[in-house]
Order: C-alpha cells, then structure tokens, then sequence
C-alpha cells in the first residue's frame, strides 16, 4: 500500500497515492531525487527533484486530479525554496503522465529577478504534441522596467481557465482580482489531469513549494 507523502514514478495506468478525493501525487520521468506531497491545512507541501519541466521531456513531481471539458482553476503559491534560478512551480494541465506528454503550465519562479526573455516571475509554456521541444510566453515588459507580473509570496496566484482548446492563464496577489497573462489555443484531450507541479532544475538538489487554497470556478462565468 501506498501512504500519503510518499512517492513512485507515473505510469498512465496506475493509481498513486491519494491526497484527498480525487487527487493523486507522483514523479513524472525519473528524476534522481524522488519526490513527495503531504496533505495539510488547505492544501499540500510539496517535495520535488527533477533536471526540468523543458524541451522534450520532463521530470517533476505532480499533484493532479482528472477533469473532462472546461475548467477554471486557480490555486495560491504560499511558499517557495528553489534549488536554482530555473526551479519552477506552477499550475499544470496534462494530457498524460509520461514524460514527454503535451502539456500547458501557467509558471511561477520563485523571485523577480531577470531570467533570459523574462522580467518577473510568471512565465506560460506549453509542449504542443509529445515529444516535441517546449516554448513559452513571455512578459510583454522585459528588463530594466519594472515586473509587471511580480511574485508576492506568500500571496502568488495561479488561474487558468479552458474553453474547448483556449486556455486563459491569470496571476494575482490576493485571489480576488485578477490579471490577464495570456492565452493559448492548443488541442488537447477532452480528459486532462490538472494541479500543482513543481521541480528542482537540479538533478542533485530538491526544491519544495506550499501550494494552498486549489479552487474550482464555475468554467461558464
């Protein structure tokens, strides 16, 4: 048996470990360091290794439940201990749990400083088919200006909303008010498994991330 807060590598049809109803938690790829989500107080702590979630395939740790058709979800970003610059936490829709599964991720690094094409902490990147290289979307406002989509933790939020193959990623600092980041038209499968991800960007060194306060929105508002 599995117990809550410990880990296995994903395969597309096994169940792993239950978090709460509907959510299960495992490694994707095989990242050298195994990773780990406990259940808490209106939500999880999360443990993850893993070289990237990048190019052609990935390794992270994956909190997810199965939603079919339009979504709208967001979840709070309290805390954040990178292992590197490029550490990334975030908001995770996947068609599946193999490693070079087409996916879309609403990202947030863990500070404001400049990363390459990127002045601020959120980013969106997408892998369009599997196995395919990752590209991103990019913050209109590039340094030396000021972030225009800051993290402030420990109030950093992430939405993303999915009409048909549209999806619509938001930030915000309070959870009320939100701000557009970007959109995105992709095909992906009607069921996708969605939640919190979250990897190191140091195969040696382990990253950890309290994600909080996942919320379900009604997708027709």
């Amino acid at each position: 048996m599995t117990v809550p807060g410990s880990s296995k590598v994903c395969v597309e049809s096994e169940v792993t470990s239950k978090l709460t109803l509907g959510f299960d938690h495992c490694d994707i790829g095989t990242p050298h360091i195994l990773g780990s989500a406990v259940l808490v107080d209106s939500g999880w702590d999360v443990v993850a290794g893993g070289v990237d979630i990048w190019e052609t395939k990935d390794q992270f740790h994956f909190v997810s439940k199965v939603i079919t058709g339009d979504f709208d979800v967001a979840v709070r970003v309290a805390s954040f201990t990178p292992a590197h610059l490029y550490s990334k936490a975030g908001l995770m829709i996947r068609e599946t749990l193999t490693a070079e599964s087409a996916h879309l991720m609403l990202v947030v690094f863990a500070d404001n400083q400049p990363r390459n094409n990127n002045l601020g902490a959120y980013e969106m990147q997408y892998r369009a088919t599997d196995g395919v290289n990752c590209r991103a979307i990019y913050p209109a406002v590039l340094p030396p200006a000021t972030p225009e989509f800051p993290a402030t933790y420990p109030n950093t939020w992430l939405r993303v909303v999915r009409r048909d193959n549209l999806f619509t990623a938001f930030g915000s600092n309070d959870g009320k008010s939100w701000r557009l980041y970007a959109q995105h038209e992709m095909p992906l499968s009607k069921s996708v498994s969605v939640g919190p991800a979250l990897t190191s960007h140091d195969a040696e060194h382990e990253s950890r991330a309290a994600f909080r306060d996942y919320t379900e929105f009604n997708p027709k508002v």
